[in-house]
């Protein structure tokens, strides 16, 4: 890039609204280029990834977020930022299924020498009968059951994959589409899974088959260094974003470009033209679909596991996360246990997250817990568009989508990180 263009791009303020982990990506990306403010309406950042403590337990109030990636860039851009070797734990995924009081072995298909003879038989034999017919690309299938059904067969999918989905995603998986989980999905191959469950190799190829975990602080550590430098104004919910010619006019300052990462349901009601007009959106996009997340820290017996998936519908409960086991700096000092997180999909009491305690593994004693309204996002055949035709058309005033929730994308943080690299793209090559 000539020095003329980065003189011209340095002027231009940009806001970014919220400061989880796609807010503060993007404006630490652009914030050598542009002059950045990023705006929270929380008093701490972090978004999803927020950890505090509690009772000298490090709480990830919302899933236990570590970090990978198979994008060099975004691997470079971020260990340009932490010490890889001493600010951070290098961990393999030890993930089971509890089912039926057992611990299988995750993936469930390289595990199957686990279950009784009989049912070994029948699920290989209809993994064998889809082998003889082949199986279609992820993408042909019209959805996530006929996916599932496709490439695993109706016991499994019946076993496993059917109760856990339905349980996290609290909705038809034949109304789920097959874009929403594009480069998301294993694709099973007979020969795999039979040389799998004879010589037990252990999974390998999945992005997280092993992780990185900072020694100090979780997530929060992550959020906080990436946000570093930045001037993040907290406590600043927004309720007005004002278009005025090329500009945007948010508390009475204006900015070039607004980059928008909160909910995307909100935004209609709070984008404006300078004489009080509303903008255009298609109504569809005050209905998309979501899932809140109630979680319950608990001390727990230790154990070498990183994630337990609980697919029964007998436990309401979808997963256990061993944070505890992801750094010794996340237990007590006090005590000589364990951490861990119970996890439910949707808004649950703490009475009945408490009840649900007894009857799951580990000795789990209730420390503290949590109701996050909006966690999980559901896209059906028709989001993507709907997204795409919002995003095009705000981009012509200069708003921009990006995260898990703006854009409608179920992101995890190395994905949000690729997502922000490509709207870098765009604002610097904007004219």
């Amino acid at each position: 890039m000539n020095n003329n263009v980065n003189m011209v791009n340095a002027r231009k303020k940009i806001a970014v609204i919220g400061a989880g982990i796609s807010g503060i990506s993007i404006a630490s990306i652009l914030n050598d280029t542009f002059d950045v403010t990023v705006f929270e309406q929380h008093s701490h950042i972090g978004g999803l990834v927020h950890c505090d403590r509690s009772e000298g337990y490090l709480y990830h109030r919302v899933g236990g977020h570590v970090f990978n990636s198979k994008n060099q860039e975004v691997l470079d851009w971020f260990w340009s930022k932490f010490d890889k070797q001493t600010e951070f734990i290098q961990a393999k995924r030890n993930a089971k299924i509890f089912y039926k009081g057992d611990f299988i072995g995750y993936p469930i298909e390289n595990f199957l020498y686990q279950f009784e003879p009989n049912l070994v038989e029948k699920i290989l034999q209809e993994l064998i009968d889809i082998n003889r017919t082949g199986t279609l690309d992820a993408m042909q299938y019209n959805n996530f059951e006929e996916f599932l059904k496709g490439n695993f067969g109706n016991t499994l999918y019946d076993l496993y994959f059917k109760p856990y989905n339905q349980k996290i995603w609290k909705t038809d998986l034949s109304t789920v589409s097959m874009q929403w989980l594009d480069g998301k999905l294993p694709m099973p191959k007979l020969l795999e899974i039979l040389t799998s469950n004879v010589s037990r190799k252990e999974e390998a190829s999945m992005v997280h088959a092993s992780f990185f975990y900072p020694k100090q602080g979780g997530s929060q550590f992550i959020a906080d260094r990436i946000a570093k430098g930045l001037a993040v104004e907290s406590s600043k919910p927004i309720d007005d974003i004002k278009i005025a010619g090329d500009k945007k006019i948010i508390f009475g300052r204006e900015f070039d470009e607004v980059v928008f990462t909160a909910d995307v349901r909100k935004l209609p009601a709070i984008l404006s033209a300078a004489n009080g007009e509303k903008h255009f959106y298609n109504k569809d996009i005050l209905e998309l679909r979501s899932n809140g997340t109630s979680s319950v820290l608990c001390e727990c017996d230790p154990n070498d596991l990183s994630w337990l998936y609980i697919p029964e519908s007998t436990y309401k409960a979808h997963r256990i996360i061993y944070t505890g086991n992801f750094s010794p700096a996340n237990n007590s000092l006090l005590g000589h246990r364990s951490s861990c997180t119970v996890e439910f999909s949707g808004i649950c009491s703490y009475e009945e997250m408490t009840e649900e305690l007894k009857a799951l593994p580990g000795n789990l004693k209730p420390i503290a817990f949590n109701n996050e309204p909006n966690s999980y996002v559901i896209q059906d055949s028709k989001t993507r568009g709907l997204i795409q035709e919002y995003k095009d058309y705000l981009s012509t005033f200069g708003v921009h989508l990006l995260g898990r929730f703006a854009e409608w994308e179920y992101y995890n943080m190395d994905k949000a990180m690729e997502a922000a690299f490509r709207l870098q793209t765009v604002l610097i090559n904007k004219r």
